[in-house]
């Protein structure tokens, strides 16, 4: 890992924060939590996916798509199993 990949797996994750929690508007922690899980989500769907082998070196798209899935995943676990008190 580098830095270069470091500071993709930060983009990707916050504009899928963002992106996922404009989608889904209710049930969340607002933009500053939509931001953080949609980071989190990121960086661990990316370290499974290299730890799996799925996508070693798939080039730049592969690893957009991999941080994608990873973050969306992680705010649509949050909306369906941890509810935020409002």
């Amino acid at each position: 890992m580098d830095l270069g990949m470091f500071a993709m797996w930060v983009v990707v994750g916050l504009v899928a924060g963002w992106l996922v929690g404009f989608v889904m508007k209710s049930g969340g922690f607002g933009l500053t939590g939509d931001l953080t899980l949609g980071l989190v989500g990121s960086i661990a769907g990316s370290v499974i996916f290299r730890g799996l082998e799925i996508s070693p070196g798939a080039g730049l798209f592969a690893l957009v798509v991999v941080v994608f899935i990873g973050a969306a995943i992680m705010i649509v676990a949050q909306r369906k199993i941890w509810h935020a008190c409002a």
